[in-house]
């Protein structure tokens, strides 16, 4: 395989040595071209059509973020990495949004500058080979019915969300032999990568960087197989990362995986944002979680309520985790949160937890504990063969979202 073409753009004459030094020993990377601006960027950039291209913020003439966007029209085949100093994340997300594929801070290692070169590169020519021999963006098969997305809420940190999306997720898979994607939309503190010991750099960050990362086919290259056969959707590596990611593109990712899955599990942040209020819209089923004590029976009661206001209780189940028959008794539990307890799952702190150290799910490791047999029941009524797609308490289709935030505090 030929090397990869770079094109610096930097209007520092030093930052450019600097780059150089550290990327003079990679054998596979050829630095073809030096930029002092944006403008003179934009021209070479045509002239010597480079894989890549370092680009900087700030730059006299034309900044980077306006080059970007001449580049991203003019020579689409080109991927921008945009470099750029802390504190500029305003800068960022327009960079991105003018077409850059991915950025790095300064300063950074040569071996973080050369992954970050051969990941964009690689992106680029797998996504150029999709089109030259598909004609462009995959179609969904007319006859499939379109995936069910369940998503596990609240509001309260802590209570086994992500424990219990990873291993419900796995469930599904060993007892209804389904297609099913994980997504992590924790977007600031998500774990799953975690808890499944998968390497990932940027997950949702990374997809939503590129034009039509809405088509399935598209998508599928930036999930990573797990060895219990689900493909998972890590949240991004760093809060810079998960501010380039919006509300609408979340739903074109879910929209998209419905297309492709027969099942997507999404695990969300404890937190009332966009996001997440998108995922639970969009969901054919909500798994609230809570637990025995008093601060989760409170966020219990209150998401219920938000549940309530935002028309989504009909599709909403109340899941109590690590459940003790000496703590509180159900009955209690329910006239405490005004509302009937749905499913448990018992308490098993020390299966619960070599799981998550060992990054080896439960479901997988311990098949026969009471913690995994009742997290298969679970998954198993989540999962008849006969699934219709999630409408109102009246039977009638959902209507177009409005803003579910207005919605929360319209009451």
């Amino acid at each position: 395989m030929s090397a990869i073409t770079v094109l610096i753009a930097d209007d520092i004459a030093a930052t450019r040595e600097d780059i150089k030094r550290l990327l003079y020993f990679e054998e596979d990377i050829t630095i073809i071209g030096e930029a002092g601006d944006g403008d003179e960027a934009v021209i070479m950039s045509d002239s010597l059509k480079p894989d890549v291209i370092l680009m900087d913020v700030n730059m006299p003439r034309v900044d980077g973020i306006k080059a970007s966007e001449m580049i991203t029209v003019k020579n689409p085949e080109s991927s921008i990495i945009i470099i750029s100093i802390q504190g500029e994340q305003e800068y960022l997300r327009k960079a991105m949004a003018a077409g850059a594929r991915d950025y790095l801070v300064k300063p950074f290692s040569s071996s973080e500058l050369a992954e970050t070169i051969r990941k964009v590169s690689d992106y680029s020519r797998k996504r150029r080979l999709r089109l030259v021999e598909g004609g462009g963006p995959t179609p969904a098969a007319p006859s499939r019915e379109p995936g069910k997305i369940i998503t596990l809420f609240s509001s309260k940190g802590g209570v086994g969300k992500t424990t219990t999306a990873c291993n419900l997720a796995i469930s599904i898979v060993q007892r209804a032999r389904k297609k099913v994607a994980l997504v992590d939309m924790d977007l600031q503190g998500g774990d799953v990568s975690v808890f499944l010991n998968i390497s990932a750099k940027g997950g949702v960050s990374d997809v939503v960087q590129e034009s039509d990362y809405s088509d399935p086919s598209l998508l599928e290259t930036y999930l990573c197989p797990h060895m219990s056969g689900i493909r998972v959707l890590p949240a991004p590596g760093s809060p810079e990362q998960a501010e380039l990611v919006a509300a609408s593109h979340a739903e074109g990712i879910l929209k998209a995986l419905k297309d492709s899955y027969d099942y997507i599990i999404v695990d969300t942040a404890a937190a009332i944002n966009e996001i997440t209020l998108v995922c639970l819209e969009m969901s054919d089923q909500i798994l609230v979680l809570l637990n025995q004590e008093l601060p989760s029976l409170r966020h219990a009661r209150v998401n219920m309520e938000i549940l309530e206001k935002l028309g989504l209780t009909f599709k909403s189940r109340l899941i109590l985790n690590r459940y003790r028959n000496d703590g509180l008794k159900l009955k209690d539990l329910e006239k405490n949160i005004n509302s009937s307890i749905n499913a448990t799952l018992p308490d098993d702190g020390e299966t619960v937890s070599m799981s998550i150290n060992k990054g080896q799910p439960f479901v997988m490791t311990r098949p026969s504990a009471e913690i995994t047999s009742q997290l298969g029941n679970l998954a198993s009524s989540l999962t008849p063969e006969q699934t219709r797609a999630a409408k109102g308490p009246d039977g009638a289709e959902e209507t177009p979202r409005k803003s579910l935030i207005g919605k929360i505090f319209s009451f």
